[in-house]
């Protein structure tokens, strides 16, 4: 009976400090070494334009700096085209992106830029007049216990390079 309940002790006390190792494992590769993964807004698609409602595919880019790949869980965003919102969300789409690559992938858009229409209007009037674009989100990482890396980006776009001629 005391061999019983000693090797049960020994047991649960072998369980506890596997697990307890197992723990520091994950902290270690979840926190402090990793690099902040760099995402670009590299391509906005019309797929449909009409009055009220236009749908776009916003075309994201993630590149890892990091020696081990880095697992993404999803990511939130706000666009903006001259201060004018284009879009915001939520894309849940999970993925890896290997060690010193890059993934790029897809988010399908819906918005009703009616109410903003003058604006826009006027800002395609001179196609060789450059429009702002800003990005703001947060990219999830991490497989279970991750981190939420924030971003914003900056740009400009000149609507004359993407008219066909």
């Amino acid at each position: 009976m005391f061999y019983q309940a000693q090797t049960i002790r020994i047991l649960s006390l072998l369980m506890f400090f596997g697990l307890l190792s197992g723990l520091a494992g994950c902290s270690s590769w979840m926190a402090g070494d990793l690099k902040d993964p760099d995402v670009r807004l590299v391509n906005v698609d019309v797929v449909r334009a009409k009055l009220l409602e236009q749908r776009f595919v916003l075309r994201f880019r993630i590149d890892n700096p990091n020696s081990i790949s880095l697992p993404i869980r999803g990511l939130d965003y706000t666009v903006y085209l001259n201060d004018v919102k284009l879009a915001d969300g939520t894309s849940d789409s999970s993925f890896s992106v290997p060690a010193h690559g890059r993934h790029e992938f897809e988010v399908p858009v819906r918005t009703n830029l009616w109410r903003h229409m003058r604006q826009i209007v006027k800002a395609l009037e001179e196609p060789e007049e450059p429009i702002r674009y800003r990005l703001i989100g947060v990219v999830k990482t991490g497989m279970f216990f991750g981190r939420s890396v924030h971003m914003s980006r900056n740009g400009e776009i000149i609507p004359g390079d993407l008219i066909p001629e």
